[in-house]
């Protein structure tokens, strides 16, 4: 009986001990794998966009091998396991179907591309710079360094706004000032202010023209083009030398002024 014991229980520790260190030895050797590829992968010639969803499909496909090996270890037939895991594939599919559809998602937006790494783009209620794609999340980083992710299914059936694929953005200011105020002067300072601005682009023109009539003021429209890195810079510029210019010409601006929206 004790010979029997030793036949059945000592391989099998065996078997553990060597799985065991299997496991061990290729989770090093695979993030060894991924430290090498990653190298390499920076510095080849492949997009942005596609380098951290590539390393993280490597890294879950050489795990998945891992995990297969060392159930032959075991003693499991990986045919058989490998039977079981198609079987189970639509009990599998159910229990993740938020999973599979961020991958498939995911897969969309490489092939799509409506967004790479480094555009600065607004869905699902959040605006911030696309830092990385990877197999389930695009990471996002907001103005203000926070970070957010967004699920890949949620991305690619939303609306996206991609604010940087133009090469050039028009800015658009509104102001207010009083009835009194002679309205060609104060599209005459206006255009002044905008056309002297360096970064404002002379075609098209800039427009400049009175576009409300409040309950105390006259609303103006100002519209300019820029180059899209140029945007806020211009955007606060003009904002500053508007409120200058209109103290040194006597230009009143009643309070409440009409709202003005802060751009994206």
């Amino acid at each position: 009986m004790e010979n029997i014991l030793n036949l059945m229980v000592i391989p099998f520790v065996k078997n553990v001990a060597l799985a065991i260190v299997v496991l061990l030895v290729g989770l090093i050797v695979i993030r060894k794998i991924a430290e090498i590829v990653g190298k390499r992968v920076e510095k080849s010639k492949m997009d942005d966009t596609l380098k951290p969803f590539m390393m993280s499909l490597i890294g879950g496909i050489l795990k998945v091998l891992l995990i297969i090996s060392v159930v032959g270890i075991l003693g499991v037939e990986t045919s058989s396991f490998v039977a079981v895991i198609a079987a189970a594939g639509f009990a599998i599919g159910l229990a993740f179907q938020g999973s599979l559809s961020n991958f498939a998602g995911g897969v969309l937006l490489l092939i799509v591309r409506p967004i790479k790494v480094g555009d600065y783009i607004e869905s699902n209620g959040f605006g911030g710079t696309v830092e990385q794609i990877d197999i389930l999340n695009t990471t996002l980083k907001t103005p203000d360094n926070k970070v957010v992710y967004i699920p890949n299914g949620d991305l690619s059936n939303s609306t996206i706004v991609n604010y940087s694929i133009k090469e050039t953005r028009r800015v658009d200011w509104k102001f207010g000032v009083g009835y009194e105020q002679d309205g060609e002067k104060v599209k005459i300072v206006l255009n002044e202010i905008v056309n002297a601005h360096p970064l404002v682009l002379k075609d098209p023109e800039v427009f400049v023209r009175m576009s409300e009539h409040g309950d105390s003021t006259v609303g103006y429209t100002v519209r300019a083009w820029v180059n899209a890195p140029d945007y806020f810079t211009v955007f606060f510029d003009v904002m500053e030398t508007v409120k200058r210019r209109f103290d040194e010409e006597g230009i009143s601006i009643p309070y409440p002024q009409m709202d003005i929206h802060m751009p994206k």
